[in-house]
């Protein structure tokens, strides 16, 4: 196990520590969340009643290796609490997430917890968003047209491909991966693109981290909305 994957191991599990007996929980993606779901999994094995909401398929299969207990949207209707991870967090803990292709579901299960912590490894800490390329998920009809739009905000979007062909989300959408270097306002920029046709969800995650947790070494830094 390389050092990376040690903290993300150490982050991953101590953040179990906040989920406590009868939540509702949202369960993020990313491999930060495998260590996270997995620690779950041995705390409802010793006894833990908790239900959790995935984020995506590949999400809902690790609770389904761990014996995670699963739900849905149509039996609960607000979570206690969120967790996911992020691939960039700025000072104001302001996010870009969706590098695994999950943003929008990512998005909905944070909009509907009553709070949503951020699991990290030092290096997504960042002065400012925009060096990680911004997902932004696009109906696949004329997702042309609506780049060709999202490129007059200072960018060149590419479309994201797996083996070669348009990478699809689990909602059957595309993504474009966007260049923006550094996102001075990312509360306007989100607005802006979410108002074009086309755009189905940025990853922005603007106003929406109560805590950050950040693995370092062999500890976790803990930072809090302020």
């Amino acid at each position: 196990m390389t050092k990376t994957d040690k903290t993300k191991q150490l982050v991953g599990e101590e953040v179990v520590d906040y989920i406590k007996d009868g939540m509702k929980v949202g369960l993020g993606s990313g491999s930060t969340m495998y260590y996270m779901i997995k620690k779950l999994g041995d705390r409802v094995k010793e006894g833990l009643d908790i239900e959790g909401v995935p984020t995506s398929n590949t999400t809902a299969e690790w609770a389904k290796e761990f014996g995670v207990p699963l739900t849905d949207f149509s039996k609960v209707q607000e979570l206690d609490l969120a967790i996911d991870g992020a691939d960039e967090v700025d000072p104001n803990l302001q996010l870009i997430k969706g590098g695994g292709g999950a943003l929008v579901r990512e998005k909905i299960v944070a909009a509907s917890a009553k709070s949503f912590y951020v699991i990290v490894d030092e290096s997504k800490m960042v002065t400012y968003l925009g060096n990680f390329l911004l997902p932004i998920e696009v109906l696949p009809f004329g997702w042309e047209v609506t780049a060709n739009k999202i490129s007059d905000f200072g960018c060149e979007p590419k479309i994201r491909k797996s083996k070669g062909e348009p990478f699809i989300t689990d909602n059957g959408n595309y993504i474009l991966d966007c260049n923006f270097e550094k996102i001075a306002e990312p509360k306007k920029l989100h607005e802006e693109l979410k108002s074009l046709v086309g755009v189905v969800e940025t990853g922005l995650f603007i106003n929406m981290a109560r805590k950050v947790m950040v693995g370092k070494d062999e500890k976790v830094d803990v930072i809090d909305q302020s």
